[in-house]
């Protein structure tokens, strides 16, 4: 590496080829860990931004490309670790440092009118949009 393009284009394949991926697979407490010294691991980025959207990354149905944290734009069914199913919308804005708050109907209600969660990112087996 001899020029300032190189070194550059090298730190971008790293953010790409190592700390995305890890992101995605990595558990919450590891997460936790990388999200107090994100300045120093990824430089001056929004750990919201980069770290917990990479880290929701691992269930699609949560995030949409371009924006930051989860996407509560669509009706998703979360399955829990433990078979616990979860339908609802995610809340972007109380769904913080891995954990997912979802506004659920209440039973019997046809309004979203309850809570569930959070949930760490931990204890979600998989999540998929709901076709309305």
């Amino acid at each position: 590496m001899t020029t300032f393009d190189d070194l550059v284009a090298s730190r971008k394949a790293w953010l790409e080829t190592v700390l995305r991926p890890w992101c995605a697979s990595a558990p919450r407490a590891e997460l936790m860990k990388a999200h107090v010294e994100w300045g120093d691991i990824a430089g001056k980025v929004d750990p919201e931004a980069t770290l917990w959207t990479w880290a929701w990354g691992r269930f699609p149905a949560l995030v949409y490309e371009g924006m930051k944290g989860v996407n509560e734009t669509q009706e998703v069914r979360v399955t829990l670790r433990d078979g616990t199913v979860i339908v609802g919308f995610p809340d972007a804005r109380q769904s913080q440092l891995g954990r997912l708050v979802m506004v659920c109907r209440s039973a019997g209600s046809t309004r979203y009118d309850d809570e569930s969660g959070p949930h760490s990112i931990d204890e979600i087996a998989s999540a998929e949009i709901v076709n309305t």
